[in-house]
């Protein structure tokens, strides 16, 4: 019987083997150094501020891998000998596969700042940095400040955190404006002003130069790079990004980038071989998209792909059209299509800040043909549905604006905010746009 062993029980491989089982009898392994069982990532911070407990986070109860012939094993594979079709683990024992998935998603970034290996110091991906974060930071009594390194999501996720349980945080930006290579600069500016009024000490333009040890090895201090002003704190949060988490197959044979090299089929060089979710690296971008996207909803995508493939299905990974969903502390983030940060060449951007400042849009479209390429939205909840409708028919800029109350999804008895966004396209542009009524039949329409 063939046996299919995967590295990483994160939602690609564990997508990967749910995919695998419904569509034949092959054995089938995951390993994890991680966690015993498969667990939400994206739910870690819910567990620290106490709206969850750990269990709550893993989809599926216990007994569910038995009853689906799924083995779970607990170990971290140092090696893979690609001749031998062999994994070595740390402990020297090996493990046997006909074919291997890679689905070792990624780790926090580390720019070799002094003092980033001290106890007090991690990142938010796994379970253990959850671990550290409480251990470290429980309360304000026992840390007087936390500092955090780095301006993403991950960020703002851990400083939502820390200051649920009152701890203080200053927030090391190295950008000029918050996450200003994503967001335009109307967004950027908006969600600055909304880290501030939540007491967070926003540093921009800010970088990190030491983490300072105490007599006992554990983080006490850092010292700011362009001032060299020590601030002193019990947990330093490192959230400049992350990277693939592929240190252990240097070795292997295994083409490398920054991720595994794969083709659109998920294929690695070697024909046995695989890699998803977080640790693929695309030869060529698909479209626009990165050669690696570290997204949950591609990640599951990707599972379903190779799945296909090694049950004679074989099929190209198509993500379809970008999308992301976020939450910045208070305000709610979705984007589909692509809105950069600086408008290229051939688009226009038009942006609608409510007077509150804690919603907003800015829809991308092209300067010539009015093509609807993107939109982001702050505060204001819209259905993927209709944009990926809207955008693979290739839609207008104005048809968008006729039709936004279609994407509207604000619970019942929300404000709507229509009107005002048309208004003001309408001053800003010399048009005379007028919007539809809401059509449920064109919300649920396949067409």
């Amino acid at each position: 019987m063939e046996h299919i062993v995967i590295i990483g029980n994160g939602i690609s491989g564990v997508t990967a083997a749910r995919h695998i089982r419904k569509l034949s009898d092959k054995k089938i392994t995951i390993i994890s150094g991680e966690t015993d069982f498969f667990f939400s990532r994206t739910a870690l911070m819910y567990v620290y501020m106490g709206h969850l407990k750990f269990e709550h986070t893993q989809p599926y109860e216990d007994w569910f891998w038995k009853k689906n012939r799924i083995t779970l094993k607990k170990g971290f594979v140092t090696a893979v000998d690609h001749a031998q079709n062999q994994l070595i683990f740390q402990n020297e024992e090996t493990l046997s596969y006909d074919t291997l998935i890679i689905a070792t998603g990624s780790k926090p970034n580390k720019f070799g700042w002094p003092g980033q290996d001290l106890d007090g110091v991690t990142g938010l991906y796994h379970k253990q940095d959850l671990e550290r974060v409480t251990q470290y930071a429980p309360d304000p009594k026992t840390c007087k400040r936390a500092v955090i390194v780095g301006g993403g999501l991950i960020g703002i996720e851990l400083a939502e955190m820390l200051r649920s349980r009152n701890v203080p945080v200053t927030f090391l930006v190295r950008e000029s404006s918050f996450w200003n290579g994503v967001l335009p600069a109307g967004e950027s500016a908006l969600i600055n002003d909304h880290i501030k009024e939540h007491h967070i000490d926003l540093r921009l333009g800010t970088n990190l130069k030491e983490i300072i040890a105490d007599e006992h090895g554990k983080a006490k201090a850092i010292v700011i790079q362009e001032t060299d002003e020590v601030i002193e704190c019990d947990l330093v949060g490192l959230t400049a990004g992350v990277s693939p988490n592929i240190d252990f197959l240097k070795d292997s044979g295994i083409e490398l980038g920054r991720g595994v090299k794969v083709n659109r089929f998920l294929e690695t060089n070697i024909p046995n071989i695989y890699a998803i979710g977080d640790c693929a690296e695309q030869h060529e971008p698909i479209g626009s998209r990165r050669p690696i996207e570290a997204v949950w909803y591609t990640g599951r995508m990707m599972g379903e792909t190779v799945a296909q493939t090694i049950c004679g299905n074989r099929i190209e990974y198509k993500p379809g059209h970008w999308f992301n969903s976020a939450k910045f502390l208070d305000i709610e983030y979705q984007t589909y299509g692509w809105v950069f940060a600086k408008p290229k060449e051939n688009e226009n951007h038009f942006h609608w800040k409510h007077e509150d400042h804690a919603k907003c849009i800015t829809i991308a479209y092209d300067k010539d043909t009015h093509l609807f390429i993107g939109i982001n939205t702050f505060g204001i909840r819209m259905r993927h549905e209709i944009f990926d409708r809207w955008l693979t028919a290739g839609k207008s800029v104005e048809y968008v604006m006729e039709h936004l109350k279609d994407a509207n999804f604000d619970p019942e008895l929300y404000i709507s905010y229509e009107t005002q966004i048309i208004d003001a396209f309408n001053t800003e542009n010399n048009t005379t746009i007028t919007a539809k009524p809401k059509s449920w039949k064109r919300i649920f329409s396949k067409a």
